[in-house]
């Protein structure tokens, strides 16, 4: 795989920032993607509101390989919580209510249970971003928004219409059993399988349970 993280105006390298000239940094662009044709190419915001394009998505200014989630699950957008009342966070949960029940209805699933994704995800923050790189309510990965159709994870209806279809289908690929198919949507499907089960990595364990819990109160 190919290291490209270049921006207009800046090039990024092992996170250290080199200024260079906006010329040099989009030959830079063009000439690695040109030589790696096929490759996928995120364009992404940094902090500072530089345009950023990179082969791996970008989180807090640094490139994030997906291998993390294979590896270890994946962490949620814990920073969106923080600070947070119950109240707050029913407040925030509000404001998606009708986009939720739409997309279960569409999938099929418990609305109950799209609301506690959300809250364990991102404390239904739309703007969340954790630090492998998923983005919005629902805490999708730039590979499975593509793959559900997401154009935009931080547009609050693409996110769940997106997040509910995918959750549906890890249900029913393992038979609608809850705890699985909560594995898959943050471990991945593929552990599921090589574990036979929920995968030994402590954030897919604590996830499941912390899914689970908030549902059951519901």
């Amino acid at each position: 795989m190919f290291q490209l993280f270049c921006t207009i105006g800046r090039t990024f390298s092992k996170g250290v920032f080199k200024h260079v000239f906006g010329s040099i940094a989009a030959a830079c662009l063009i000439a690695s993607v040109s030589a790696h044709a096929g490759t996928t190419v995120f364009k992404t915001k940094s902090s500072t509101g530089t345009t950023v394009f990179s082969d791996a998505p970008v989180a807090n200014d640094t490139l994030v390989r997906t291998s993390y989630q294979t590896n270890f699950g994946r962490p949620t957008a814990t920073k969106s919580c923080t600070g947070l009342s119950k109240a707050q966070m029913a407040q925030r949960a509000t404001e998606f209510e009708s986009t939720m029940q739409a997309a279960a209805n569409q999938h099929n699933v418990d609305v109950k249970l799209i609301k506690a994704i959300a809250q364990i995800e991102s404390c239904f923050d739309r703007k969340a971003q954790s630090k492998v790189g998923a983005q919005g309510l629902m805490q999708l990965m730039p590979g499975t928004a593509k793959e559900m159709g997401v154009s935009d994870s931080f547009n609050a209806s693409q996110n769940i219409h997106g997040g509910t279809a995918y959750f549906a289908r890890m249900l029913k690929r393992f038979k609608r059993d809850h705890r699985l198919a909560l594995a898959a949507y943050n471990a991945g499907p593929g552990n599921v399988d090589k574990y036979n089960g929920i995968p030994p990595f402590p954030e897919t364990q604590h996830y499941v349970k912390k899914v689970l819990a908030v549902y059951q109160a519901e």
